[in-house]
């Protein structure tokens, strides 16, 4: 039997930032939260570590505050390759790169402030219905979520799992002791991997490689492409270790079944770039409380849908132009002598603009690689 300390409104599976974040916007509106993870806090993730102003936005929607020397501002993207490099700034404030630990950090302190129950170091076994399986008691819920990442074993619990394998990306993350040289979040291409640079304090910059082939995804390997970067990096201390992660790239059908939702990289995923996630993943966590409030889940689903078009087309973009560097090289190229095309795409990829605009500055690209 389950006893009266063991009922909880919703029970979140997952206590990283999209978790976190479910917690919060649910408690928002008077419910009863309770959030499990095997793991403890601060919970580390290999990523870019940047955050849009869309994605402060947000953060700002669920009352979490940041203090004083937490993370370093930057206005824009620059896309960087040999022959060529194109900037634009965002259309509207700052976003902001911080280490993935603060930004958990901030998150717990304002999920406790909401009265959410964390259980740290309490992994589930399973769910059932209503009832979710841990070790010594289980718990009865009427919303169950899955916050679980890319490798939800919630997602194969309730039969979601896609069917066949997922395109991946390998990745690998430096920080360097090294003050940023840019206001910007700098993209750096070579014909096999792209480099992620984000300012994340006053005296620090976090990199990240990103390959379809884990071996260009090494920094030896692909800062030979980039001599920009290497220039900048060379000679500078580590300041932690070098860390590795997979990202994959997918759209699920669909994203819950019964009483049981998925959200984050465990309800489908776009390629990494940075902040991107984490801004889909705090929209759908206020989709889902409030589809919750109204009583069901079908508007959840309609939700994330409109949520992922956007990140998921630019996601196929970025995609396509790392595997096809000559065609690459003249869209920026392209978007150099036509910045405004720049600023279009960068204003869509934020989720300034609609995919129809997405759309309109691609055929504007479109007709500007025809001319060079």
């Amino acid at each position: 039997m389950v006893g009266l300390q063991n009922k909880t409104d919703i029970f979140i599976v997952g206590g990283g930032p999209a978790g976190l974040a479910a917690a919060i916007a649910a408690s928002q509106i008077g419910l009863r939260i309770t959030v499990a993870d095997g793991a403890l806090p601060p919970i580390e993730k290999p990523c870019g570590e940047g955050m849009m102003p869309s994605t402060l936005a947000a953060l700002n929607s669920l009352d979490v505050a940041f203090e004083h020397g937490d993370g370093h501002s930057f206005r824009g993207i620059s896309f960087v390759q040999r022959d060529a490099a194109v900037t634009a700034d965002f259309s509207h404030g700052l976003a902001i790169g911080l280490r993935r630990t603060v930004l958990h950090q901030r998150l717990v302190a304002r999920a406790e402030a909401c009265g959410v129950r964390l259980l740290w170091k309490t992994p589930v076994s399973g769910i059932d219905g209503n009832t979710v399986r841990l070790s010594p008691q289980n718990f009865h819920a009427r919303w169950i979520i899955g916050a679980d990442g890319q490798g939800s074993r919630v997602r194969r619990w309730i039969g979601l799992d896609p069917p066949g394998r997922t395109a991946l990306r390998h990745a690998t993350r430096r920080h360097y002791r090294l003050k940023p040289w840019s206001s910007y979040m700098e993209i750096h291409w070579a014909s096999r991997a792209q480099a992620y640079v984000t300012p994340i304090a006053t005296d620090e910059v976090c990199v990240v490689m990103l390959a379809e082939n884990p071996r260009d995804a090494s920094f030896d390997r692909a800062l030979i492409e980039m001599p920009t970067l290497a220039a900048k990096l060379s000679g500078a201390e580590l300041s932690g270790r070098e860390r590795g992660a997979v990202t994959t790239m997918r759209s699920l059908q669909r994203v819950y079944r019964n009483n049981v939702a998925l959200l984050g990289d465990a309800s489908g995923g776009v390629d990494a770039i940075t902040g991107e996630g984490l801004r889909v993943a705090f929209r759908q966590a206020f989709a889902l409380a409030d589809a919750m409030q109204a009583g069901g889940l079908k508007q959840y689903q309609r939700a994330h849908h409109r949520l992922a078009r956007g990140p998921m087309m630019m996601g196929k973009l970025l995609l396509w132009l790392g595997r096809n560097p000559r065609i690459r090289s003249r869209a920026i190229r392209a978007m150099q002598h036509r910045p405004e095309v720049f600023v279009r795409m960068l204003a869509a990829h934020v989720g300034d603009a609609t995919p129809a605009q997405l759309l309109s500055a691609g055929a504007s690209l479109g007709w500007n690689l025809l001319a060079i």
